[in-house]
């Protein structure tokens, strides 16, 4: 059984620290999932994160970057995963698909300067309804989906803007979270059509998650970190040799290679806080809202004390 595993570590470990195509990766998905293992001399079970990195290539192709077991998900721990990426090559980075964890947003704008974030948006819609009472979700879960309904960037950001306006009346906190995360969360739309329902959400990686959760139930509590490295590690290998055999792009060729979605106006999108022209458009909307979402929001706390 030594024999075994140690066969299985080295082919685990090849995998995770190989060198990352030249080509770069224009798409960035990044996750993490939660087991139990033991820790300390004590080896008391604890919850152990999971992150798990995967790119899409030069070619449209997914691959899977890398894996890492932590503690928690803090700023430290993903800015070691992500530079670890860096020194193995990961570049040409466009987009990261993630969702809005503190400590993960914080790396990554300090790991990964020049490239943009599009916040998931499926993680998004459980913030939202959070901050909406339940008889009123299922109104707003079908708003929110006739808004990534549209197939023109325009139309969506107006969609968005009428929505925000439509709850403020009544969900002020609901409003304000929407003006606060609309560029985050509708970033996919500065890059090709073709690709938006791959890229605004993690859901891509989502399905991995959930193969590995299936995979490592029959375990419940790993004896170490390593023992989480080689099962989840053995997992991650098998499908993206099952991906690269397979041939398939996930990604159209139609609208690749990645240098297509580097204009001018996806530059624009990165700096947008720091160009005043362009923190002006949708001043007038979002300025129009602000005394009603205040207004509410104090009616609100009035009413709680």
């Amino acid at each position: 059984m030594s024999r075994i595993c140690a066969d299985i570590d080295v082919q685990v470990q090849a995998f995770l620290g190989r060198p990352l195509d030249e080509g770069g990766y224009a798409y960035i998905y990044l996750d993490a999932t939660y087991l139990h293992g033991r820790l300390g001399k004590a080896l008391q079970v604890c919850s152990r994160a999971v992150v798990v990195a995967m790119g899409v290539n030069a070619d449209g192709r997914r691959e899977l970057l890398g894996l890492k077991v932590g503690d928690s998900e803090s700023e430290p721990f993903w800015s070691e995963f992500i530079g670890s990426l860096k020194e193995r090559g990961l570049t040409g980075v466009k987009l990261v698909i993630s969702d809005a964890h503190v400590g993960l947003t914080k790396a990554i704008r300090r790991q990964l300067q020049g490239c943009a974030w599009q916040r998931c948006r499926m993680h998004f819609a459980r913030n939202l309804l959070q901050r909406v009472p339940k008889a009123h979700q299922g109104m707003v879960t079908a708003a929110l989906r006739s808004v990534f309904a549209q197939e023109d960037a325009s139309e969506i950001e107006s969609r968005w803007d009428d929505l925000a306006a439509s709850l403020a009346e009544r969900f002020p906190w609901a409003t304000e979270l929407m003006l606060e995360a609309k560029e985050d969360v509708l970033a996919f739309r500065h890059f090709p059509a073709p690709h938006w329902r791959k890229i605004w959400s993690t859901n891509l990686l989502e399905r991995l998650n959930e193969e590995v959760k299936r995979r490592t139930r029959v375990v419940g509590i790993f004896p170490n970190d390593a023992a989480i490295t080689r099962l989840v590690g053995a997992v991650l290998l098998e499908h993206d040799e099952h991906w690269q055999l397979e041939g398939r792009r996930k990604f159209s060729a139609g609208a690749w290679p990645p240098s297509q979605l580097w204009r001018p106006w996806c530059r624009r999108l990165l700096c947008k806080r720091q160009q005043p022209e362009n923190q002006a458009a949708g001043a007038d909307h979002r300025a129009a809202l602000k005394p009603i979402v205040i207004a509410k929001t104090r009616v609100h706390s009035r009413r709680k004390t």
